[in-house]
């Protein structure tokens, strides 16, 4: 990391408007229906806790954020992807249990996403776990997913991490059967992307993503929407917010549409 001493001010000075410090309070700026929430969010890293508050600050404005994740769980996850063995391991289900569990019991949350798409498969286990304190649990990926199906069509599922490949197609599948919809879609992963966005190049990321969607769209005509599988990849629309426009048909990432659900859940209280 080379940044010099006005650079480091101006990143940190960003950081803390974004993220914020622990607080007891309301926030104090916000859609007044928001003012007063809490969501609590359970991510699979700490890294990605700055896109969970840049897109949910954006759009559950007053919201109070809460968030709970270890770099630990993704480490653990990696290392057994690299192992050919089950994704996610049942210690990291086990760890967001307890994280959801901190959440609502420290932070008195009003609801949980897990923000995770390679630990989705926790979620019946962090439902069951918090059942008794009447607040719901999340999973960010599923109303992209729903948006996907309700779509129709062929859907194209990109991922630029191994691990969450099966994780997002098998609720891609599961949230079809549950809506009573077929599914058809297509899969794409494209490691070279995260490679470019573990440096810091979030530029890098988005193109090469746009080109690889666009050569796929080239190669399979019959594509109606893509699904972008991880929150990490919602910086995709950093560069590209006119999806329709751009490639012809819409692109749904889980930053938004995962924290358009919540919204409406809030607005509905």
């Amino acid at each position: 990391m080379d940044l010099d001493n006005e650079q480091a001010l101006s990143l940190f000075s960003n950081y803390l408007k974004i993220t914020g410090v622990a607080h007891t309070d309301s926030e104090k700026e916000g859609d007044s229906a928001f003012i007063g929430k809490r969501l609590g969010l359970v991510n699979g890293s700490s890294w990605i806790t700055l896109w969970a508050n840049f897109f949910g600050r954006k759009i559950l404005p007053g919201v109070h954020l809460v968030n709970a994740g270890s770099e630990a769980v993704q480490i653990n996850f990696m290392e057994a992807y690299q192992r050919h063995e089950p994704i996610p391991p049942q210690p990291n289900i086990d760890a967001f249990v307890r994280y959801a569990v901190e959440l609502v019991e420290l932070g008195s949350v009003d609801a949980i996403l897990i923000t995770c798409s390679t630990m989705n498969r926790s979620f019946s286990a962090v439902q069951q776990a918090v059942d008794r304190y009447n607040v719901p649990v999340i999973q960010i990926d599923r109303p992209m997913m729903e948006r996907a199906v309700q779509h129709g069509g062929k859907a194209l599922v990109v991922a630029t991490h191994g691990p969450t490949v099966k994780s997002t197609q098998a609720l891609l599948q599961e949230t079809a059967k549950a809506l009573n919809k077929p599914v058809n879609f297509s899969g794409l992963t494209n490691e070279e992307a995260w490679d470019r966005l573990a440096v810091g190049d979030v530029e890098g990321h988005n193109r090469i993503l746009a080109e690889a969607i666009k050569k796929k769209l080239e190669q399979e005509s019959d594509i109606t929407c893509v699904v972008l599988a991880q929150l990490s990849m919602t910086v995709f629309l950093l560069s590209y917010p006119n999806a329709v426009e751009t490639f012809g048909v819409p692109v749904f990432t889980s930053g938004q549409c995962g924290m358009e659900y919540i919204r409406d859940i809030f607005l509905k209280k």
